[in-house]
């Protein structure tokens, strides 16, 4: 990869993705394997590309969003997306623990409910309203540009990101426990 693209400083993953199923009960088998290579696999699989050059270059940064559902799992993420993001914020602290001594930064940032089109997946998409009280895509970018703006020396090793005024999600949650479930209505 460094013959390619040169010497990669920051890795940054950023790809998420959900499934309208929530409810592991329900929950087909190719919608949990996609999650999970979205989510997990491939923050793991790019991980390993970068590392050796940046061990060898004696330093980098590994930025990685999980989400709040790695902290806080519930339906309104679901279990495939939950459990996946805690996974990525265990390998996240992995690499931080394993790697820090050769100057790799491993930061993981974890947002709460965020205005983006993965919301389309929910069994009940929030309304226009909603959205504009959630966080916003461009208030987790400003979280990345401030963890890699930190000298070398420096670790903001989570972050957490969320709306200031939390919204009472429990209508969500009550309807997607049943999505998926044999004879239920979307």
């Amino acid at each position: 990869m460094h013959a390619e693209l040169g010497p990669i400083d920051a890795l940054v993953n950023n790809a998420g993705a959900s499934c309208p199923v929530m409810n592991p009960l329900y929950l087909p088998e190719d919608q949990l394997m996609s999650v999970l290579e979205v989510n997990l696999i491939a923050v793991f699989r790019l991980a390993r590309l970068v590392l050796p050059d940046m061990i060898e270059r004696g330093g980098g940064t590994i930025l990685t969003v999980s989400s709040l559902a790695a902290v806080t799992p519930n339906l309104l993420g679901g279990a495939a997306y939950g459990a996946a993001k805690a996974g990525v914020r265990n390998f996240m602290t992995f690499l931080h623990n394993t790697f820090r001594g050769d100057g790799v930064r491993a930061i993981t940032v974890l947002p709460g409910e965020t205005n983006t089109p993965i919301l389309e997946k929910r069994p009940a998409p929030p309304a226009a309203e909603t959205r504009a009280a959630m966080t916003q895509p461009e208030d987790i970018a400003e979280a990345i540009v401030m963890a890699l703006s930190l000298p070398a020396r420096a670790c903001a090793q989570e972050i957490i990101v969320c709306p200031t005024r939390q919204r009472d999600p429990s209508a969500d949650l009550a309807f997607a426990r049943s999505i998926g479930a044999p004879n239920s209505q979307k």
